[in-house]
């Protein structure tokens, strides 16, 4: 269904308004329960994971080398645009000049993903920033996590930038967003899980001792970008661990830490 389209205020386009505006595009997504994927890889890898397709918004060279994605749902709309009306919808240079609205799922509940007994699990705690959160996911995937959750004050994962930064990853790693928080830590340790706070406090062990400890189940927890975790969430994590930092150097950026920590307990 390939729709030329010409004029930046046609309706059919309102899935893909203005999508450097946070705010505006939070209420629209969660509204009409969809999520942007950007770039022809992003585009394939939702589609691999059986995302269903709203629309299709695609300069005219994509076409063909995206004929066997668009094949798999030929009911759904591919809107033809050139590449400078792209940019007046979106706000922003497509670069890639490749987009497409997909259907979110419904959450999957904690307990059911927890039945999957995972060895690792990582939490971002209120990690505002939409890069991260989509670096966190790409570190997961790539170093064995096998389920993220997210508390309810974190950055969407499925946030156009967030999928962007983690490559599609995020449609790779198993999530959810918790519904209490810290209350359900509480879950997932008398599940099993040693749940590992990453914070500088007095008491914190290194890296280094949790990773000798080789806890079977291990959930590590990572805080906020600057203030890092509430102490509600200290006073109920089974330990404090910190990175052994060298050159002066306190604290190393969330991804990255995450990153080292699922490496060294992996």
């Amino acid at each position: 269904m390939r729709v030329p389209i010409e004029e930046p205020g046609d309706d059919r386009l309102a899935d893909y308004v203005q999508l450097r505006e946070v705010n505006l595009r939070r209420l629209l997504e969660e509204e009409h329960g969809l999520f942007i994927a950007e770039g022809d890889k992003v585009i394939r890898r939702a589609a691999g994971a059986g995302f269903e397709p709203r629309s299709f918004l695609l300069a005219p060279r994509w076409l063909d080398s995206l004929q066997d994605v668009l094949e798999q749902w030929p009911d759904k709309p591919v809107y033809v645009v050139s590449e400078e009306l792209a940019e007046q919808v979106t706000g922003f240079h497509v670069h890639r000049g490749a987009l497409a609205s997909y259907k979110r799922r419904a959450a999957v509940p904690l307990p059911e993903l927890l039945a999957t007994d995972t060895r690792r699990i990582a939490i971002f705690d209120d990690i505002v920033d939409h890069t991260n959160v989509g670096a966190g996911f790409r570190a997961a995937a790539a170093l064995g996590v096998g389920l993220v959750l997210v508390t309810p004050t974190c950055a969407d994962p499925l946030y156009r930038r967030s999928i962007k930064v983690s490559m599609g990853t995020v449609f790779q790693v198993p999530w959810t967003r918790l519904r209490s928080w810290p209350g359900d830590l509480k879950l997932l340790q008398d599940n099993g899980y040693v749940a590992a706070a990453m914070a500088l406090t007095d008491d914190s062990i290194t890296l280094d001792d949790l990773a000798a400890r080789k806890d079977e189940k291990l959930a590590l927890i990572f805080g906020t970008e600057g203030h890092g975790l509430k102490p509600s969430v200290l006073r109920q994590a089974d330990l404090t661990v910190k990175i052994p930092m060298a050159g002066g150097v306190d604290s190393l950026n969330v991804a990255s830490s995450a990153a080292v920590a699922f490496y060294a307990t992996r």
